[in-house]
């Protein structure tokens, strides 16, 4: 009984796949990317069994036959489409080919989500410079802008102004093949907090479970988070009214496997949706592990075995968080972080680590670039703001910038773009 888990970047590291070994043996479907032949070898040295899909599906479908493939899934958002399409052609269960386009195409989503009477955002599909003026008129200013398949907040800007539009728009469709204009989602005042959640579910064959409600610290501008908590600042009401918009969307989708990230808007007329994601949230692992023990990386291979399983609702005694510093959308060389030492040595801090090490470039660009992350944990939500404030008084970054040093405190990458 062997799972396939079909591999590119995404929310479940190399090491936490290889860990699935102690549910299954696990076999790695390796993506034709750069990234993927990288990690290629350790897979081969810790795993079953590891087949590249730039063989073909026929060769890689006849492997994992061989080798009893029961179950499939994925961790990464631009190889759900590879995982549907492997799960047919293996008899495996997962979400179809047409849920897996709704998920993975934000105008899609949209237009399926207001059809469904689940939330009726404007916005509109652009695929070339002309269809700009259309656009606008049917959804108004203020509007984002980013692309229909996208991570990572790449290419995803607010505009105010229909010649700046038009300028975005002319642009991003140099490299994107499509866009989606979509009315913007006025945050109530959440402050400290941002204002928006994620609802984090776990689709079984019993049914839709909601495990969790993830709060988020403020976005960074343009929409670059800087990070997250569990449980969530929300009243009971509030989050009740949430789930129930998460749990509406994903029955709207068709969602019937696996784990699902939905974030969620938080606005003076209440819940609105900003986008369903068939994955994995980004380092909720770490979240569910350190605050009730839950292994989420675990729970999604139980999952795809057809194992009916999924923990209650999660709600820790403590708040424990993740806080990232936002790379700079001008680019340039990281040459040293100063403050390392004095952050680790906090009360409440489990630890702090680079994501980006000293010497890389960083490109320019909207695109969330987490040059840390800075793990711990306080007794209530004002103990963990106060934390996160002392440690992002004590950071700062000296890139290199046209060839000059420049130094960034944390605040500063926070509040500016």
């Amino acid at each position: 009984m062997a799972i396939v888990v079909v591999y590119d970047r995404g929310s479940a590291s190399p090491r936490e796949v290889i860990a699935l070994g102690r549910t299954a043996p696990v076999l790695v479907a390796l993506a034709d990317s750069d990234h993927a032949r990288q990690v290629g070898p350790l897979f081969e040295e810790n795993c079953a069994g590891v087949v590249a899909l730039a063989e073909g599906d026929g060769a890689a479908v006849a492997r994992l036959r061989e080798q009893g493939a029961e179950g499939i899934l994925t961790f990464s958002e631009r190889m759900l489409a590879d995982t549907a399409r492997l799960a047919g052609l293996l008899g495996l269960p997962f979400n179809t080919p047409e849920t897996v386009r709704v998920l993975t195409d934000k105008a899609a989503q949209r237009r399926r989500l207001r059809e469904a009477g689940v939330d009726s955002v404007r916005s509109a599909l652009l695929t070339d410079a002309d269809g700009w003026r259309a656009a606008l008129a049917e959804v108004g200013l203020p509007a984002v802008v980013k692309p229909v398949r996208g991570e990572g907040s790449r290419n995803t800007v607010l505009v105010t102004d229909p010649d700046r539009g038009a300028a975005v728009v002319e642009e991003f469709l140099r490299t994107e093949p499509a866009l989606v204009v979509e009315e913007f989602l006025r945050g109530a005042d959440c402050a400290p907090f941002g204002d928006y959640v994620s609802v984090e579910s776990a689709a079984t064959p019993g049914g839709i479970r909601h495990l969790a409600v993830t709060g988020k610290l403020p976005l960074a501008p343009p929409f670059r988070e800087s990070g997250q908590f569990w449980p969530s600042q929300l009243a009971p009401g509030p989050e009740a009214e949430v789930v129930d918009l998460a749990d509406r969307a994903l029955r709207a989708l068709g969602v019937t496997h696996g784990l699902v990230h939905t974030e969620i808007k938080l606005t003076a007329a209440g819940p609105r949706l900003i986008e369903v994601n068939g994955r994995l949230g980004g380092d909720q692992t770490d979240l569910a592990g350190r605050s009730v023990g839950l292994d989420l990386v675990a729970l999604a291979a139980e999952l795809a075995l057809g194992h009916d399983v999924g923990p209650p609702p999660v709600r820790p005694e403590r708040v424990h968080f993740q806080y990232y510093t936002p790379g700079p959308t001008s680019g340039g060389r990281l040459t040293r972080v100063d403050g390392q030492a004095a952050v680790r040595a906090l009360p409440g801090v489990d630890s702090y680590r680079l994501s980006v090490r000293p010497g890389t470039e960083l490109a320019a660009g909207t695109s969330t670039t987490l040059l840390d992350m800075l793990c711990g944990s306080a007794a209530d939500h004002r103990g963990m703001t106060a934390l996160v404030e002392q440690a992002i008084a004590l950071l700062a970054y000296e890139f290199t910038v046209d060839g000059r040093p420049v130094t960034r405190t944390a605040r500063d990458l926070l509040d500016h773009v």
